[in-house]
Parts: structure tokens; sequence; C-alpha cells
């Protein structure tokens, strides 16, 4: 409790992020994915972990989140966390991509497009 007190969090945490909005499914991969890259390697214990703190919550507290994840992540909670809320907040807010970030969306059209260039003109 006292770090929540003491810890100073970004002020996108105020904003509130409703999880029936968002594809979760689709941000559970980008946990794992994100979680790969911090820790080099492949921890599911970790992702496992965040997965749970997420499920069944409909409003997540993402300074609580950071706070749990510190001990894992290290110094790359915080930014993690700022990375995951923003993102939900944007698949909230954009009812055109039916609650998926559109950060993400727009990485998936390059990865597409990066694709395509690579079958026409192999390498």
């Amino acid at each position: 409790m006292k770090l929540l007190k003491s810890t100073k969090f970004p002020p996108e945490f105020e904003e509130k992020v409703d999880t029936t909005k968002v594809q979760m499914d689709i941000m559970k991969k980008w946990i794992a994915t994100k979680i790969q890259q911090i820790l080099e390697n492949d921890d599911d214990m970790v992702v496992d972990f965040v997965y749970n703190l997420l499920d069944g919550e409909r409003y997540p507290d993402p300074k609580k989140l950071q706070i749990a994840l510190g001990g894992f992540l290290h110094e790359d909670a915080p930014r993690f966390v700022k990375e995951f809320w923003s993102l939900c907040l944007s698949a909230q807010s954009n009812k055109d991509t039916l609650g998926v970030p559109r950060e993400l969306l727009e990485m998936k059209k390059d990865e597409m497009k990066q694709d395509k260039v690579r079958r026409i003109h192999p390498v």
C-alpha cells in the first residue's frame, strides 16, 4: 500500500479502461510478446501472472498492476504498464476498430505489406 502512495504514476492511469470494450485476446498476445522481449526469454509464469491479474477485472487498476509486476519486470514495469494502458485506452475509444488498438492494427498492416514485398521480391 505504501508503494501505491509513494510512486508517481503517469496521468493516463487516472483514466479507466473497461475491458469489455477491449479485445483482450489480442492484448494478451501483445502482453506475451512484450514480456518475452523484456525478459529475453519465454517466461510463461510472468505472462500467466499478468493474465490472472487482468482476468475477471472489468476495470483493472494500472497502478496495482505496475506495483505487482515490479518484482518481475523491475525497471521495465512502469514502461510496460504505461504502454499496455495506452493501447487499452486506444482500443476502447476507437469504436471503428472494434476494441483493437489502432497502433496494433497499423503494425499488422505494415507487417503484411513487408510480407507481400518479400514474396514478390525474394532475397
